[in-house]
């Protein structure tokens, strides 16, 4: 019961608009002072920030955001579309289904949804507007592919759910590798589907000469060599994620020197914009760090592993019922947030119920992704309709099949684990 007051207490924090790593801390505090004493309190203090963030393997989230930053520094973002739009010649959908192929590429060095969806929208939805593609369908599509940065490695929040679950980075990172590719299929499927239903949503392609095909992939080339090095060496054991990260680092940088992008206020703005993202990701480890050790003296964990043991349900309807909540709390809080806080929780409890912790993360992560692309939230369709001046609900319309579609593949998945686990042999 003390464990839910205070959680009410910080749900409601967020609501009023308090930034969560501050409402996470808060919240801990006093519960700690509610349980224990203020010297006790002081102590955990003391001790549990330092541990929470002087981790090796935290350190290829901060690298993993500065490769990204370096990459949109390249302004090699561009050719991704390109590529893909001339590949797809005269396909009916192609402009649309180069979007994701692009946004998929995008992702693999990105590892921001909200910094995914921000550029695609700039890049890809006013051509898809002005190919013929009905607005909201453009829109809403570009939003979710946004989404594909959580999921296609390297991804920050997944290397964060690694860190916080204690499994292996690499390994979440490799196994995330197909459900990412899963997810892309996915949404050209909806998208075929919704063109089916709504024949005036979408034109054919333009088609390119070979030639122009031809140059569209070699200037695509960089990007796509940067990904296959830096998944490639932690899928082949060269490398850790943190390793990984500072040679994608390094590759990003002299692709910006080698296309002369490189200047003083580039890299200032790179800089700060990972030292800002990576302060945020670090506050709110610090802040459930200290929440944790409050939850750990309510003894709450144990007792909802031992409530789930005397239930009579299939592990399946369980599982369910989990997926279900972090859907609704995608509706409201930042992924990052919401493995910080529930992960603790729930993880004890997935596992005995026989799920692997590797295979619970691209689960929860995918469908806490749904929450970006939904109301009231919808971090991603505000991007879209600010960069693109169209109104958020239109967006919001045109985003609903594809969520729908993400939604009932995070039930496939849950029917069929090895979806996710085979790649890790």
């Amino acid at each position: 019961m003390i464990a839910l007051l205070f959680t009410v207490l910080l749900l409601a924090l967020i609501m009023l608009r308090v930034p969560v790593s501050f409402a996470v801390l808060s919240t801990g505090i006093l519960g700690l002072l509610y349980l224990g004493t203020a010297t006790q309190t002081i102590g955990v203090l003391e001790t549990a920030p330092p541990s929470a963030v002087m981790s090796y393997t935290l350190s290829a989230a901060p690298l993993f955001i500065f490769m990204a930053q370096l990459i949109l520094l390249s302004g090699l973002v561009d050719s991704l579309f390109d590529a893909a739009r001339a590949l797809m010649g005269r396909v009916r959908c192609g402009t649309a289904v180069a979007s994701v192929a692009a946004g998929t590429a995008f992702a693999a060095v990105s590892g921001s949804s909200t910094a995914s969806a921000a550029t695609l929208a700039s890049t890809s939805t006013a051509q898809l507007i002005d190919d013929g593609y009905e607005p909201r369908t453009a829109g809403g599509l570009i939003a979710v592919v946004g989404t594909l940065a959580a999921m296609i490695p390297p991804s920050v929040i997944l290397v964060f759910y690694a860190i916080t679950a204690e499994v292996s980075v690499g390994d979440t990172i490799v196994a995330a590798v197909f459900p990412g590719l899963l997810v892309a299929l996915v949404l050209v499927g909806t998208l075929y589907l919704v063109v089916g239903l709504r024949p005036h949503a979408a034109p054919r392609g333009a088609a390119a000469s070979w030639q122009d095909k031809g140059l569209a992939v070699v200037a695509a080339l960089p990007i796509l060599v940067l990904f296959a090095a830096v998944v490639g060496s932690i899928y082949t054991g060269l490398a850790t994620a943190t390793e990984a990260a500072g040679i994608g680092c390094v590759a990003a940088f002299l692709l910006a020197l080698a296309r002369g992008r490189v200047t003083w206020m580039g890299v200032k703005v790179a800089v700060v914009e990972t030292v800002k993202t990576s302060a945020m990701i670090f506050a709110i480890i610090i802040g459930a760090e200290v929440f944790g050790h409050f939850l750990t003296e309510t003894r709450v964990t144990e007792g909802l592993v031992e409530w789930i043991g005397r239930m009579s349900l299939p592990a399946f309807v369980i599982m369910l019922f989990i997926g279900a909540i972090y859907v609704v709390l995608g509706f409201f809080m930042d992924q990052i947030a919401i493995i910080a806080l529930t992960v603790p929780i729930t993880l004890p409890m997935v596992t005995e119920l026989g799920y692997d912790p590797i295979w619970f993360g691209i689960f929860i992560v995918l469908l806490a992704e749904v929450g970006m692309v939904t109301p009231p939230m919808g971090l991603n369709v505000f991007v879209v309709a600010r960069v693109t001046r169209r109104p958020a609900g239109e967006i919001f319309r045109g985003a609903l099949p594809f969520a729908v579609a993400i939604v009932a593949l995070g039930v496939v998945l849950l029917a069929f684990p090895d979806l996710v686990l085979w790649s890790l042999g």
